[in-house]
């Protein structure tokens, strides 16, 4: 009998046990790894859907109703919503795009700042000098700070009648009067002063990361042929820094167009609503105002703004190997 199982596995015609054990054990595994990666995102795939997509589609269902919470009936409008915010008589025309207009002030003079200064934070901070961690910490230390913190301490240091900065100015013979969150230009230099000493130590360490990541030779390289100071920062440290540069821009221009804290708490608006932002008026529209349909409407169209933006950031940083 040995004889024969022994003749018939020689032929092929039945594969042993432990041969056929061993192959279906392969294929489970097979497919145990091709699942495991979708394991891992699970949780990701799983908050995104739930935070991200859902709110999306909530959103754009919103938008196109008439949607009161205080209300039983919630009426279908279309693109009601949409359109008034591009026709001049209807009743957000106005305070919509005086909203966008004080956004894009915010966010055009803040975001140059917000990427120069932490750049040159980055470079003297990547130099070796004694106390070279200490300094790096106190340039980060104020991001960690919540911005209802940031916007409360500054709203008292800037007032113009009891606040410590008329003071100090006025010690030193400057005007004590200036009304730092009470008037333009005062009120926009407030805000963007304050948002670039808050987040500046954010961007200043990704800079770091990517200078580290620049090779030394390069640098000995461009010294041995010559090149000045300004030569390597021009031919060696913003190539290098090119795809970090994208990261710190598209984040910064996203940041500061999203901007609600600082004015909300720091200049409240003022003067009038020269300084409310677009955030500031899509949450009193649908959150005062309980008109969640409009608000959604204005997150919408915001949204495709700051999309396009984007996209014209990537084209201009976009990143080419050689």
């Amino acid at each position: 009998m040995a004889d024969v199982i022994e003749v018939g596995a020689a032929r092929g015609d039945a594969p042993p046990p432990a041969a056929g054990a061993a192959r279906r054990g392969a294929k489970s595994a097979n497919r145990v790894g091709r699942a495991t990666p979708y394991l891992f995102l699970a949780p990701y795939l799983v908050l995104f859907t739930v935070f991200g997509l859902l709110p999306i589609v909530l959103g754009l269902y919103l938008s196109v109703h008439q949607w009161d919470f205080q209300l039983p009936n919630r009426p279908f409008v279309g693109l009601d919503n949409y359109q008034e915010l591009f026709s001049s008589d209807s009743a957000v025309f106005g305070d919509w795009w005086q909203s966008v207009r004080a956004t894009a002030i915010f966010t055009v003079v803040s975001v140059p700042l917000l990427v120069v200064v932490p750049l040159g934070l980055a470079l003297l901070l990547n130099r070796s000098f004694p106390g070279r961690t200490f300094f790096r910490a106190v340039y980060f230390a104020p991001y960690v700070l919540g911005v209802a913190v940031i916007g409360l301490l500054w709203r008292f240091l800037l007032d113009a009648n009891l606040g410590l900065v008329n003071r100090v100015l006025g010690a030193v013979g400057l005007p004590s009067d200036t009304p730092w969150v009470t008037d333009v230009p005062w009120a926009w230099i407030s805000l963007v002063g304050v948002t670039v000493w808050w987040t500046s130590g954010f961007n200043a360490v990704i800079y770091l990361a990517g200078l580290q990541d620049i090779a030394p030779e390069l640098y000995e390289a461009a010294k041995v042929d010559g090149a000045s100071a300004w030569e390597r920062f021009r031919h060696v440290t913003l190539p290098g820094l090119r795809p970090v540069l994208l990261f710190v821009m598209t984040t910064t221009v996203l940041a500061s167009a999203n901007v609600f804290g600082q004015s909300f708490l720091i200049t409240q608006g003022a003067p009038g609503t020269e300084t409310r932002t677009v955030v500031w008026y899509i949450v009193e529209q649908g959150l005062r105002n309980n008109d969640a349909g409009r608000a959604a409407a204005m997150s919408i169209v915001f949204a495709l703004m700051l999309a396009v933006v984007s996209l014209a950031n990537f084209r201009l940083f976009r990143y080419r190997e050689d």
